[in-house]
């Protein structure tokens, strides 16, 4: 399968690199081909690896990931076209992050919207999937980063869409029972509101390799 990656940050190529390692043709999309950091990605993943547009990379993936920083991520997904995006699985990581009044910064849409219903909206025809998105990049893709059980969430309103993530979760190294189903996007709202304690928690601990569990 083919999988385009939107986003060059620290996101969105250590998801791609895992994706490469895992033997999948991996294209990394930014505003314009031939952005220096998706180059210098491309060059040391290796021939599964490539790099283009936004719009290259959402025609290439037969899954797409939404890696890019999501106070922009309705505009970049606007340059990889909603054409290119109709009746794929579109993972969405991103959290809308605002620093303007310092640091840690305000995070999310409120309690009645999120990142992820909103795209949805905005392209209706892709199966959108929000996922990975409470957790260090380096969590997201490797689980035992984190010693013992913890859990990684899913909602969206597809439930084919869901089961596909599902099985990129778990070859990242998610136990199925250990990926949990929140239902709809718009359960959206509360993962990325978590990401607020998410970051409070960093700053108690001096680290980002820890994860939530829930506890039954």
């Amino acid at each position: 399968m083919n999988i385009g990656v939107l986003g060059t940050g620290m996101v969105g190529r250590t998801i791609a690199s895992r994706l490469v390692g895992l033997g999948y043709e991996v294209k990394m999309g930014s505003r314009e081909a031939g952005n220096e950091k998706a180059r210098e990605w491309a060059q040391e993943a290796g021939s599964k690896a490539g790099e283009g547009s936004f719009a290259d990379a959402a025609a290439f993936g037969e899954l797409v990931f939404n890696c890019t920083a999501g106070e922009h991520s309705i505009a970049a997904l606007e340059q990889a076209d909603a054409s290119n995006l109709a009746g794929k699985v579109l993972v969405d990581v991103a959290n809308v992050l605002d620093f303007s009044g310092g640091r840690p910064p305000a995070v999310g849409l409120g309690t009645k919207d999120s990142l992820g219903e909103q795209i949805q909206r905005s392209f209706p025809e892709a199966k959108v999937v929000k996922a990975l998105n409470t957790m260090n990049c380096d969590v997201m893709v490797d689980p035992t980063k984190v010693p013992g059980d913890h859990d990684v969430f899913i909602c969206g309103e597809d439930e084919d869409a869901k089961a596909q993530v599902a099985r990129v979760l778990r070859e990242f190294g998610w136990p199925a029972e250990h990926i949990v189903d929140l239902g709809g996007i718009s359960a959206a709202r509360g993962t990325e509101g978590y990401v607020a304690l998410w970051l409070n928690l960093m700053g108690v601990v001096g680290t980002g390799q820890f994860n939530i569990a829930l506890v039954r």
